[in-house]
């Protein structure tokens, strides 16, 4: 029986394991990297081992560390979570090399499963060997780990060696492993996949579909269980092909196959040897505990004579600190305030007042919703994701309810070339206009004890604000009646509630405040001085640092005096083990060019001007 449980792995999937062990009253072991120190996870866990290592986005994958640390700790099982080793033969064999038990699938169906060339050719696919432009599109991808990176679109063949150069960077920083392989690009399918359970007496559990269409750069964004629209038989088929995989290689433990589905049929993707992150909508719809039976599993339990019924449907949202109408570019800062009220399922590593750093993923929190129908599912995570309190970094917020309510959403229609075609309506800006003025009415209370009123009439007080990239100038007085403004009528004012009528209508604006940030209800605004500092400025066609990362590449032969095409990629960032390319804002010449490869960067900084011609 397994007492204490160490969870090789940080953040959000540590912290859900920690809450299963707590359940089942199992002592839980965190590892943390230096830049985790102060991590939710390595908080909340029972005891907790510093792994030492300079790069922080390295630590996690120091197998023979966490191993020791495991021993140290007096944990007598390894939980892998996701990323990272999840899917590493070779760490799962040294964790039971280690007298440890291992709460995963055996080290030989990962080894079979978790390169995904191996697996497609176990399941008689083989991928491209040779590239013609009758192949194209195609898509280069990391032969080991997931989570979108090491991947890459290739629609002319002039930028295949460059992209797979790319990829196999990225899959390098991310798992280790730089093979990467080639194949077709299945245009406008939809992602779906299957949840399985297996024992180590044989039995084989398909438990229902997932549809995981709607990504960005490859990476899952919204998830649903089951898939919406499939038919009957095409739904049997996916199970049947889930289970004859995990067959194939004895496979033990909680695993998914996934499949791209187009024109009603199923073509494989790959076995992933772990628990997925999307894995919490399987629960809410079958009731079951997955980490709970992984536990289970790894003790030697049986599973039950027929997997439970299914009921309803749920929606999961990944709420990630990245901006998406600047090429999702993650975001970092202090995440003052995440705070869900609504009846929704919260799983997140961070907590208020926690700091998201540049070294990992930037995803802050998942929120699920569970109803009886698709319709009610969707608009209850909806709801609570449009009411939630996110304060600190930009977040994908907005557009995750509009991607909730969008019609072809709605109407599962949606492929994975859902944010190709509908990116810009998603994110095109909808401030409140009344913001700014409640903001500057709550600091005007916030500032007054006696409301500022005088005597004798006076010019009325003007306050300014940057938000949603465009600069907001207010004004208003101080009378004897109270505060007064343009066009509203100020019902109460007070430093953290503003209520105004408006066309005979009254709303309430929510104030708070952190330094010049001030968040009113969901918009984020900057209070600007009122003094402008003249030497904050910079050059028009500036290319500033839009995150914290490294200059990784600088396109060849491109120095000052070079002329660029608008769109054309300049140089490369690497961020949260993503590269992320910086382009050119206009066609012109470059006329600076102060980025050099390996150079550190943080927001704001300069990297190139481009002068219009």
């Amino acid at each position: 029986m397994i007492s204490t449980l160490l969870v090789a792995n940080r953040g959000e999937i540590a912290c859900r394991v920690f809450r299963t062990c707590r359940d089942l009253g199992i002592r839980t072991v965190a590892v943390h990297s230096d830049a985790d120190a102060g991590a939710l996870h390595a908080r909340v866990a029972d005891a907790s081992v510093r792994l030492p290592g300079e790069a922080p986005a390295d630590t996690y994958l120091r197998g023979d560390l966490i191993v020791e640390a495991a021993v140290a700790a007096g944990a007598d099982a390894v939980h892998p979570g996701y990323g990272f080793l999840s899917e590493n033969a070779g760490f799962a064999r040294a964790v039971l090399a280690a007298g440890l038990r291992w709460i995963g699938p055996p080290p030989d169906a990962i080894e079979a499963m978790a390169s995904k060339t191996r697996a497609k050719q176990l399941m008689g696919i083989r991928p491209l060997t040779e590239v013609t432009e009758a192949d194209l599109p195609v898509l280069v991808k990391a032969a080991a780990g997931g989570g979108g990176r090491g991947m890459r679109v290739v629609r002319h063949l002039a930028d295949l060696d460059a992209e797979l150069a790319a990829a196999r960077a990225e899959a390098v920083s991310a798992f280790g492993d730089g093979e990467v392989f080639v194949e077709p690009y299945v245009v406008d399918g939809r992602h779906v996949e299957v949840q399985i359970l297996a024992d180590t007496h044989g039995t084989v559990w398909p438990l229902g579909t997932r549809d995981c269409s709607l990504q960005r750069r490859h990476q899952k964004v919204i998830e649903e269980a089951p898939a919406p629209g499939l038919s009957a038989g095409l739904e049997d088929e996916l199970c049947a092909l889930a289970v004859r995989a995990a067959r194939a290689v004895d496979y033990v433990g909680a695993g998914t196959v996934e499949f791209l589905v187009a024109d009603g049929r199923a073509h494989f993707l790959e076995m992933n040897t772990r628990l997925q992150v999307e894995h919490p909508v399987t629960e809410a719809v079958f009731g079951i505990d997955l980490v709970a039976e992984q536990i289970r599993i790894a003790e030697g339990h049986p599973l039950e004579t027929g997997p439970p019924r299914a009921r309803g449907h749920a929606v999961e949202a990944r709420l990630y600190a990245e901006d998406p109408s600047r090429g999702w570019s993650p975001q970092t800062g202090t995440l003052h305030r995440l705070s869900v009220s609504e009846p929704v399922r919260l799983d997140t590593g961070y907590t208020d007042g926690d700091t998201i750093g540049v070294h990992y993923d930037p995803m802050l929190a998942k929120v699920v919703a569970h109803a009886p129908t698709r319709t009610d599912a969707l608009r209850k995570l909806a709801s609570a994701l449009e009411r939630a309190v996110i304060h600190g970094p930009v977040t994908n917020r907005d557009l995750l309810v509009r991607s909730l309510r969008h019609p072809e959403f709605t109407a599962a229609r949606m492929d994975t070339g859902f944010y190709d075609r509908h990116l810009p309506d998603l994110t095109q800006p909808s401030p409140d206009p009344h913001a700014p003025l409640a903001a500057a009415l709550a600091d005007a209370r916030g500032r007054s004890r006696f409301g500022g009123w005088r005597n004798v009439p006076s010019s009325p007080q003007t306050k300014r604000y940057t938000g949603a990239g465009e600069e907001h100038e207010v004004r208003y007085r101080h009378t004897r009646q109270g505060l007064e403004a343009e066009g509203v009528r100020v019902v109460h004012a007070d430093p953290r509630l503003v209520i105004l009528e408006v066309a005979g209508v009254e709303r309430k604006y929510h104030v708070t405040r952190y330094g010049s940030q001030v968040y009113v209800n969901t918009t984020a605004l900057t209070a600007l001085p009122r003094f402008p500092d003249p030497t904050a400025q910079h050059a028009p066609g500036s290319l500033l640092a839009p995150m914290p990362g490294t200059v990784v590449r600088v396109a060849d032969g491109l120095t000052a005096g070079t002329p660029v095409k608008a769109g054309e990629t300049l140089l490369w960032l690497e961020a949260m083990k993503m590269q992320h390319e910086i382009t050119a804002p206009v066609t012109g010449t470059l006329t600076a060019l102060s980025a050099v490869p390996g150079q550190q960067v943080e927001p704001g900084m300069l990297l190139a001007v481009v002068q219009k011609t």
